[in-house]
């Protein structure tokens, strides 16, 4: 390969980071999404649980919740990946101070699991 071809594919396949308006509606949406299905959760009725018909709700809003708040988890951390860095001796305590800040966004949105 030559060394012109590498650098245009490097140059090409360097990633960009998203603009800031786009990541806050991104993150709103998201936190919509999971609060919307917290609220499902806490209105579903301990007594409808024998008939399967009435799981399909609660269903769909523990996916609803586990998928927006991962993905609100992972936005966020991704969001703070250079501070980390910069304050990160090695690359173990990179990795568990990536740990931690996962560790952390999951109590924050989860408060209450």
């Amino acid at each position: 390969m030559s060394p012109h071809l590498e650098s245009l594919l490097r140059e090409a396949l360097t990633p960009v980071d998203p603009p800031a308006h786009l990541v806050k509606r991104l993150e709103g949406t998201l936190v919509n999404i999971t609060e919307f299905a917290h609220d499902e959760l806490e209105s579903w009725e301990l007594s409808a649980m024998g008939d399967l018909r009435n799981w399909v709700r609660p269903a769909a809003a523990v996916l609803a919740t586990a998928t927006a708040g991962s993905a609100l988890v992972a936005l966020r951390v991704h969001g703070r990946r250079r501070a980390r860095k910069q304050e990160a001796v090695n690359l173990l305590d990179l990795a568990e101070r990536t740990l931690q800040d996962i560790a952390e966004e999951a109590r924050r949105i989860l408060p209450d699991r």
